[in-house]
């Protein structure tokens, strides 16, 4: 184990210092591109002003025989465009392929000074995030890049999930992790064909009423567990926790209800694969506008969030006086991005 007051050392002579925090950042959905795709790649500068994160996909759903061309594509395309305060990150292939060595050292000599987060897939453990981040170190001195390029890891394996606390506490570099459910059933042999969302067998069923009367039955979420999992592990390590893809494009219904789910559970953002998921997640993680106002009144009420006071008929204490906190800040971040969300959160 590294001593307490080495942890934040730079990892190689030359590389930028860690970060003592994460930057302030709103990253309510991380919208995949394949670069290799020119047509969706010369959308960036419009996908720019509609999203928080822009990530070019180089792992999984590009074919082995794309791969070179989607690398070229993501450095052309970070080059090519202004991102402003919408991030950059890249999904590099895993650490076991062929690919990983020349996506992370093309993209931090080509486009390092632009890119914000590296995601890895495939994160089994914190040895995994040890290597990447002295490898990182390595590349950052060679390039002379000022500032730190960050992990976000994906749990996606049954050994990664049961090391999913070492995970976050790995290194100063970690931005975050996100859920990546279709890898991961297959990873536990779960029974189902579906990216994300719940399925209609895994249910639980109401007490009989009557002999042989008909029983109400609620389906339920699989993903509940590990999601719960993972946000505990990132909010004790202070960084931060996203639900992955969900895989059916036509059923929005069910996608906003999985990423809302993830949502009320901690999780600050979401995966959009395709552009109808945008507004949901937009809608999603932005919290709601009668929640803000409510939330608000707690704080008018309690500045200094002590006591204890009545509000609508309701008791608020300093408990509560906290998640009125996490709620306004969230929303001020929003509003400061979004002019419409301003309006409505009157601010």
């Amino acid at each position: 184990m590294k001593a307490p007051r080495r942890y934040f050392d730079p990892l190689a002579i030359g590389a930028p210092r860690p970060l003592l925090e994460l930057p302030l950042r709103l990253e309510r959905m991380i919208h995949f591109v394949p670069p290799h795709n020119e047509k969706v790649r010369a959308k960036a500068p419009e996908l720019v002003g509609q999203v928080d994160v822009v990530l070019g996909n180089l792992e999984d759903a590009i074919p082995a025989e794309s791969k070179q061309a989607a690398r070229e594509g993501l450095i052309a395309m970070a080059k090519a465009t202004d991102f402003g305060s919408t991030g950059l990150w890249a999904r590099v292939n895993a650490l076991n392929s062929p690919w990983f060595i020349d996506d992370m050292t093309r993209l931090v000599g080509e486009i390092g000074d632009k890119l914000d987060v590296v995601m890895a897939p495939k994160i089994e453990g914190e040895w995994d995030i040890h290597f990447i981040d002295q490898y990182l170190a390595l590349l950052e001195a060679r390039y002379g890049l000022k500032r730190p390029i960050l992990v976000h890891a994906i749990l996606e394996t049954a050994q990664g999930v049961n090391n999913v606390d070492a995970i976050a506490a790995a290194s100063p570099r970690m931005h975050g992790m996100s859920l990546g459910p279709a890898d991961l059933a297959a990873s536990r042999a779960m029974k189902t064909t579906r990216v994300g969302g719940g399925h209609p067998d895994y249910r639980v069923l109401a007490d009989a009423v009557a002999p042989h009367a008909e029983r109400v039955s609620f389906q339920q979420d699989p993903w509940h567990y590990t999601i719960a999992r993972m946000v505990d592990a990132c909010a004790a390590n202070g960084v931060k926790p996203f639900y992955g893809p969900f895989g059916d494009f036509s059923d929005q219904a069910a996608c906003e209800a999985q990423f809302r789910n993830a949502f009320l559970l901690g999780c600050v953002g979401a995966w959009t694969l395709h552009p109808s998921q945008i507004v949901i997640a937009k809608r999603v993680f932005s919290p709601d506008p009668a929640e803000v106002a409510f939330a608000r009144k707690i704080l008018a009420a309690m500045p200094d969030g002590s006591g204890a006071v009545m509000i609508d008929g309701k008791m608020q204490d300093d408990a509560t006086w906290k998640q009125a906190r996490v709620i306004v800040d969230l929303a001020r971040q929003v509003a400061a991005k979004d002019a419409d969300y301003a309006a409505l959160y009157r601010f």
